[in-house]
């Protein structure tokens, strides 16, 4: 006989037909989904629910102190200001390559713990490990140390923290729920709160190549993100990007990895450089560092510097040379003329299906 105080396919049916999820609901199922206890499609079930029915503003962040709560939260030791910044994802959105080395060497410390991809959108992680010998795994001591002699480290979550949203975040990704703006607000506010960041930067993505589609709903999403955050104590700040085109003139992993150290060297997109400018300026306000201004730093080839460091204190060898395509298709237009349009969903899907994905 079971002694679970509810049965998955009661919260199931719940959220399925439009109410509200009890506090109670919400703690046990995300703790029984963590201890196997509800099974995965029980809880593809429910995330479906939960992106057609939706969740109010208490849900969710009951949702996200549930996801919070099924791992440790970290106590970060370094004498610089800690910040941390999330982009809800985006086609060629290489901006945390350049952005984290670059805030580090303005004099915060950044511990970016960063994701796979998701749906159409690039992951992070797997751009980084296009360059050699790269580690996205490591300790809490070692991103500790690398912090303070960094300041700056890009890796994946330790597995005691949010456990219960790693799982989520797979299972939406393959089964179409992954645009719930619930879902998404406790997948990333879980994780990053646990991170111990004393302020975070949210970079909202908005157009074709997003997740929100409009403004109004990219603006419902930082709402809800940055009152997660206050709520727990975290000093958030939020921008709306554009995400109609593709960001700058790469999408995959090595060509990514590649602009992005361009940047770091004084050249690169106008728009990702203005991108990444605009990032860190916001994260060295919440930081506490307004005074400090990015873009001289970015000239000076310092972020470069701390970017190379960071490479090399992961395993990675910052001039080994990045992977090439096996194959090279070049498309060439009819008549001359001037590109007025993207699609940057349609080009974010040709890259997943190319293998830049998870």
């Amino acid at each position: 006989m079971s002694t679970e105080p509810f049965a998955a396919v009661d919260v199931i049916r719940t959220k399925r037909d439009g109410h509200r999820l009890s506090d109670a609901q919400i703690d046990w199922v995300i703790d029984a989904y963590t201890r196997g206890v509800v099974a995965p499609e029980q809880m593809s079930a429910l995330a479906m629910a939960i992106l057609l029915r939706g969740m109010d503003p208490a849900e969710t962040a009951r949702f996200t102190g549930a996801m919070l709560g099924s791992g440790e939260r970290l106590r970060l030791r370094t004498d610089r200001p800690t910040v941390d910044k999330h982009s809800t994802g985006g086609v060629g959105d290489k901006i945390t390559l350049a952005l984290a080395p670059l805030v580090a060497a303005c004099g915060a410390a950044v511990p970016q713990m960063s994701g796979r991809g998701l749906g159409h959108t690039g992951g992070t992680l797997d751009k980084l490990e296009s360059i050699p010998g790269w580690r996205a795994e490591l300790p809490l001591a070692a991103i500790e140390r690398q912090l303070d002699e960094v300041g700056a480290v890009v890796c994946a979550a330790t597995p005691e923290l949010a456990p219960a949203d790693r799982e989520l975040y797979a299972l939406r990704d393959v089964t179409g729920t992954v645009e719930s703006v619930p879902l998404i607000a406790s997948s990333i506010m879980s994780k990053k709160i646990a991170e111990g960041a004393r302020s975070l930067v949210l970079d909202v993505k908005v157009g074709s190549g997003a997740f929100m589609k409009t403004p109004a709903d990219a603006r419902e999403l930082a709402r809800t993100l940055v009152d997660i955050g206050t709520a727990h104590g975290v000093g958030t700040g939020a921008l709306l990007t554009a995400m109609d085109a593709p960001l700058g003139s790469a999408v995959g992993n090595a060509v990514e990895v590649a602009e992005a150290v361009d940047v770091l060297r004084g050249g690169g997109p106008p728009d990702v450089v203005a991108l990444t400018l605009a990032l860190a300026r916001e994260m060295l306000r919440l930081a506490g560092l307004g005074e400090v201004d990015p873009e001289p730093v970015l000239a000076s080839g310092r972020a470069y510097e701390t970017w190379c460091r960071m490479i090399r204190a992961q395993g990675g060898d910052p001039g080994a040379t990045l992977p090439e395509p096996a194959h090279v298709h070049v498309v060439t237009a009819d008549e001359a003329g001037v590109l007025t349009g993207l699609d940057a969903y349609a080009v974010g899907v040709a890259a997943w299906r190319l293998g830049a994905g998870r």
